[in-house]
């Protein structure tokens, strides 16, 4: 294979689907001249290559053949159709723990998976103080793993399948484990394989980490390779996917608000909250929203550092007084980080006619750190002096922050370093 670490060729990966189990038992006695399934393929004639020293991720969307495509060069599945030929001792970070004995201890587990891995015991003591030094669960090593905490089993898992001194290695968004401080050891220890020269394959939805880490992605669908190159062009490529406009071409680019008003809803693109919380006295309601990224494009995913616009159009059902828009992004714990509004922005809003719609957007750059957030939307004002929330919509949708340079704290300051 020469320069090559891994060769997928015309892979396709075909399972059998009954529509009851009675279907499958007539088939495999031969009872039935009828075929009683529908072919589903997880994979269809995948083809590509990774050369030696290479880092190269595989993202696509849930159901896209990421999982299938790793089991089947790992050797846990066969493939239909199709072969894989790999030069190099592979460790494979996708089901973490998998060969473990629930009954055994820890120390026991550590010598079980190393034996599974082709060590010898000696093998297994020389690297046993870096496997225990790395998984850090202290005296527990000597308990049955039935009694550890799902944070302490994959510390230990990692430790034994990241220590094995691999040519190659197969993670499986396997480096999200633990608490922050061993997701940090994680990466660093991702980091040394890169510089070591080590061969990797990479999966995850992390996409800064992928943007970060790969010198080269594909991006998967349905089973079929759509796409393969750089990571940036192929990141945009599935963004685009995931919000269904990926290979649409148009004859010219028209303006971002032509762009967007050509949908018939909005929101109809994003990744929408099934549970969001919404109220309001009913005088107005947001009827659609988007977030759009610097291409105008309806994504819940922003990259850091790029502007980025929310948007929302709201249809009032009775005259307003100078109404007041607003958004709020908060964390996954519900902390608020940020937010505005028009009366804060000091934009004076017209009066609102019953019957009338009016459109809202805040653009600006997105600083906070990569990560996931949730976007609320509001339509308050005054009646009088009575504060009225005509709608609200908490949580509507999620913002994914893609970053490949994380700071400390909620948000960037964009700091310029000068050292003399």
């Amino acid at each position: 294979m020469g320069e090559t670490a891994i060769a997928v060729k015309n892979v396709s990966k075909m399972y059998k689907l009954y529509s009851k189990p009675s279907d499958r038992l007539k088939e495999s006695l031969g009872l039935s001249r009828m075929k009683k399934y529908v072919e589903h393929y997880a994979l269809n004639h995948m083809s590509f290559e990774v050369k030696k020293g290479e880092t190269v991720g595989l993202i696509g969307t849930n159901g896209s053949g990421k999982s299938t495509m790793l089991k089947i060069i790992t050797g846990i599945l066969n493939p239909t159709e199709g072969k894989v030929e790999i030069e190099g001792r592979i460790s494979a970070l996708l089901e973490l723990g998998a060969g473990f004995n629930m009954e055994y201890t820890g120390l026991e587990n550590v010598y079980l998976n190393g034996t599974m891995n082709g060590f010898k015991r000696e093998e297994i003591d020389e690297r046993l103080d870096e496997i225990l030094k790395f998984a850090d669960i202290g005296e527990f090593i000597h308990q049955p793993v039935k009694t550890y905490s799902s944070g302490m089993f994959v510390r230990l898992a990692f430790a034994v399948a990241i220590n094995i001194d691999p040519e190659i290695l197969i993670v499986d968004e396997a480096l999200s484990v633990g608490d922050v401080f061993f997701q940090a050891k994680c990466y660093k220890k991702f980091e040394e394989f890169k510089q070591q020269g080590r061969t990797i394959l990479f999966v995850s939805h992390d996409l800064g980490s992928v943007s970060k880490y790969c010198d080269r992605v594909i991006l998967l669908n349905k089973g079929e390779k759509v796409m393969e190159g750089e990571p940036k062009p192929v990141i945009d490529a599935y963004k685009k996917l995931l919000v269904h406009q990926f290979g649409i071409t148009r004859k010219a680019e028209p303006a971002k608000e032509e762009v967007s008003e050509k949908r018939s809803s909005w929101k109809e693109g994003l990744n929408n909250n099934p549970d969001c919380l919404e109220y309001g006295n009913g005088e107005a309601h947001i009827i659609d929203y988007a977030l759009l990224d610097e291409k105008g494009l309806i994504t819940n995913s922003i990259g850091k550092g790029e502007p980025f616009t929310i948007k929302f159009k709201i249809a009032f059902q009775k005259d307003i007084i100078n109404p007041i828009f607003a958004f709020t992004i908060k964390d996954l714990r519900g902390t608020e980080i940020t937010g505005t509004n028009t009366m804060f922005e000091h934009i004076y809003v017209d009066n609102a006619a019953a019957g009338s719609t009016k459109t809202v957007s805040f653009t600006q750059k997105m600083n906070l750190q990569g990560g996931e957030y949730l976007l609320s939307l509001g339509c308050t004002g005054y009646s009088g002096d009575e504060f009225e929330v005509y709608h609200r919509l908490y949580d509507v949708c999620n913002i994914t922050v893609v970053s490949d340079k994380n700071s400390v704290g909620f948000y960037d300051m964009d700091s310029e370093i000068k050292i003399s």
